[in-house]
């Protein structure tokens, strides 16, 4: 795939001479200055930073009634108003559309709230295919193609593998060129991936599934024989590899240039509530994959066929690609309309000028090379930029204390649901649910509300990791809720004898007198509930006979069972499937709790990125996110499930046996998993208040006497906490 090059006009506003403020206001009694455009043409001359003077092309009107994107230069020079005037580039496109079809309609997109609404389409399709549908169907996929639990785990990390590889090259390449094109061109790449990853479905034949309308109860267990050779279809693990790294490829821009466009496009104290947008956007897509995703597989795989098993029962594979397809589909739509945006926005100039650097300053001055125009487009700075970043340390402890919060959200998001499921005896699918009514309000209402409170308080650099750091504390102070547990329920022969005793030395043992003469196997593990309230392992080591169905709610009823004691009666009792229900009093604080520790930890993410964009300089903004995601991921995103699940596995009851070998857990110990979540969590909240409190000691801001509008430079007389808000024309365009 061709990519794009870097344009030979990369600072767009290209000036021709010297300008001074040597001219008095164009109306008498005012004492505003304007910018004039002196190119061929009369008129007083101003003094811009950069010493250059520029064409004298009119400003874009903030008017929906004129064009948006016209460089065409006015036939007569309207009056100047007090204030600044904008001008833009001499020979730029700053028109919307492709090549040269610019349509007039498409001008209306051309402003920065439509930028902002086709990168959150694409951050929640992103959202939505990468963090939702691939985590609600990796289950169907591994029984469709006979995978075992660590080839879909080389699935999943595909995606972060491709990420880490692409990151270094897009942020610094796509950093200096038409982020616009890289940012559609990732899109596209994105939506293909989704495409190759549905395709196994068509390229297979028909799905077979065993009929067990009988299976599980006494006398009638079955199981696939130990002796079966792998299956051909698990080869079919390296195209969804390879779908995985199409995603992880097309996303890589658009957390790295799509943000730092938003950036460079709108006022620096708007910046943070357009990024929260954005990652609001990216938070909801995981939420709407669950939901739709788990909608789907409801349907079965091969669609309009007829078969005897429920959706319920483990045989079951469900229509997981059909996400996919619609998923790819917009994909490809979306990549349109971004690919057709400018290399920056109509009236984005204004920002540049008035935009005051609070760079991080290094004691030998070397962070000004960052502000030479030519830094930057070619492979031999790539070293100096590298090494730049690596001498910022407020940057490097702002990167480690995203791995450490990168850490808890990865593993808290795969492991939630899982603690849920476990604390409160709920199914997998009650779980996800509930784990999706705690992030949604709480993942995507911090997030927006970070950036608000950044945009609200006009926090400077320095008072925003303050922020970072309160957040960091608050959510610290309340991870100590895993200090309290639910107790397990009662499971026969896991927690408890089938008399109720207690086990003898702490050992398993799944078959008693009751059910001795089943033959139960423990290749399925299918829990039911008995009218005892005791969790058995399957209907067959309830000793449970026949099998009837509840009209009232759908689940089946097994009858006879010969291990589950009637209440008043004598005889055998009755089980449901299921599990039993949870009384746990301590529900409420534990999910209050975690509600706030979500809120804060995803509070800070949004004023992160912003100091981290605003502690270096503009040339190398992209570069550094493009660093910053690559060591999140190594250290956070990739190595924090695995963190979390072998300390969550240290916890575990009962282990899966398949054919003697240890699979995946089945039951947990409530109080050890609680334990050992807020060891990991207290460890890494730990870790990430100490990195922000030094990033927050070490950083040290441009000296305040320095001119507004130069790369490296402060505003005169702003407080390390607020932003100073320039004076602008009326017509401000957020």
């Amino acid at each position: 795939m061709a990519m794009p090059q870097n344009s030979t006009r990369e600072n767009g506003f290209c000036f021709t001479q010297p300008l001074n403020f040597s001219c008095p206001s164009p109306r008498s009694g005012e004492a505003g200055r304007a910018f004039g455009a002196v190119s061929g043409r009369e008129g007083c001359s101003t003094s811009l930073s950069n010493g250059i003077a520029s064409s004298g092309a009119r400003s874009p009107s903030d008017s929906c009634a004129e064009p948006l994107c016209s460089s065409t230069p006015a036939e007569e020079e309207p009056p100047f108003e007090e204030g600044i005037k904008y001008v833009s580039a001499e020979g730029e496109e700053l028109a919307c559309g492709w090549g040269g079809f610019t349509p007039g309609c498409l001008q209306l997109c051309n402003t920065s709230k439509g930028v902002l609404f086709f990168l959150c389409m694409a951050s929640f399709l992103q959202g939505m295919t990468v963090n939702g549908f691939i985590n609600t169907v990796i289950t169907s996929i591994e029984r469709r193609f006979d995978l075992r639990s660590y080839q879909s785990g080389l699935i999943a990390s595909s995606y972060d593998i491709a990420a880490c590889v692409c990151l270094t090259f897009v942020s610094y390449f796509g950093g200096n060129g038409h982020k616009p094109r890289w940012l559609g061109w990732g899109v596209l790449v994105m939506g293909l991936g989704s495409l190759l990853f549905a395709l196994p479905h068509f390229t297979t034949g028909q799905h077979e599934a065993r009929s067990a309308a009988e299976v599980g109860v006494c006398g009638g267990n079955q199981s696939l024989p130990c002796s079966q050779a792998a299956s051909s279809l698990s080869g079919y693990r390296f195209v969804f590899m390879l779908g995985q790294f199409l995603h992880g490829m097309g996303a890589t821009p658009l957390y790295t240039l799509g943000v730092t466009y938003l950036d460079e496009n709108v006022k620096t104290n708007y910046s943070p509530v357009y990024i929260a947008v954005f990652y609001t956007a990216a938070i909801l897509g995981p939420a709407a994959g669950y939901l739709v995703g788990g909608m789907f597989l409801n349907i079965y795989t091969e669609i309009g066929r007829e078969i005897d098993i429920a959706p319920e029962n483990t045989l079951w594979v469900g229509a997981w690609w059909i996400g996919f397809l619609g998923a790819g589909a917009a994909s490809l739509l979306i990549s349109i309309p971004i690919l057709g945006y400018p290399q920056r926005l109509p009236g984005s100039q204004r920002y540049i000028v008035m935009r005051v650097s609070e760079a991080h300053q290094l004691k030998d001055g070397s962070h000004k090379k960052a502000s030479d125009p030519d830094f930057g487009k070619t492979v031999k700075d790539l070293p100096r930029s590298v090494l730049l970043l690596l001498k910022n340390p407020t940057f490097i402890f702002l990167c480690l204390a995203g791995a450490t919060e990168a850490t808890l959200i990865a593993g808290m998001s795969t492991f939630g649901p899982k603690f849920l499921e476990s604390q409160f005896s709920l199914s997998a699918s009650e779980a996800a649910t509930f784990f999706g009514y705690l992030v949604v309000p709480a993942g995507g209402g911090g997030t927006f509300l970070g950036g608000f409170l950044v945009n609200k308080f006009k926090l400077r650099c320095s008072g925003i990791i303050k922020l970072c750091l309160l957040c960091t504390v608050s959510s610290l102070l309340a991870i100590f809720v895993f200090f309290i547990h639910c107790p397990n329920m009662p499971v026969a022969g896991v927690t408890q004898m089938y008399d109720g005793s207690a086990l003898p030395g702490g050992h398993l043992n799944l078959t008693g007198a009751c059910n001795a003469q089943c033959g139960c196997l423990q290749g399925t593990y299918s829990p039911v509930c008995g009218t005892d309230d005791i969790m058995y392992y399957s209907p067959c080591h309830a000793g449970c006979k026949r099998v009837s169905e509840n009209l009232r709610n759908g689940k089946k009823v097994y009858h006879e069972c010969s291990c589950v004691d009637r209440a008043l009666l004598p005889g055998p009792g009755d089980a449901e499937a299921g599990k039993c229900t949870s009384s746990c009093a301590k529900k409420p604080l534990l999910l209050c709790f975690m509600f706030v520790v979500i809120l804060f930890t995803f509070l800070s993410s949004i004023p992160a990125l912003t100091a981290t964009l605003r502690c270096v300089s503009d040339r190398q903004r992209s570069f550094a996110l493009g660093i910053q995601w690559i060591v999140v991921r190594t250290l956070g995103g990739i190595p924090g499930p695995i963190a979390f699940g072998s300390m969550i596995d240290k916890s575990c009851l009962l282990w899966q046996d398949q054919c003697g070998e240890q699979g995946s857990c089945y039951v947990y110990q409530n109080s050890a998993m609680s334990q050992y979540t807020l060891i990991a969590g207290l460890v890494y909240k730990v870790l990430g208040t100490t990195f922000f409190i030094v990033a927050c000691l070490l950083y040290k801001p441009p000296p305040p006497e320095s001119a507004p509008g130069s790369s490296d430079t402060s505003e005169n007389g702003t407080s390390d906490l607020q932003e100073q808000k320039p004076s602008l024309p009326a017509e401000e365009d957020i």
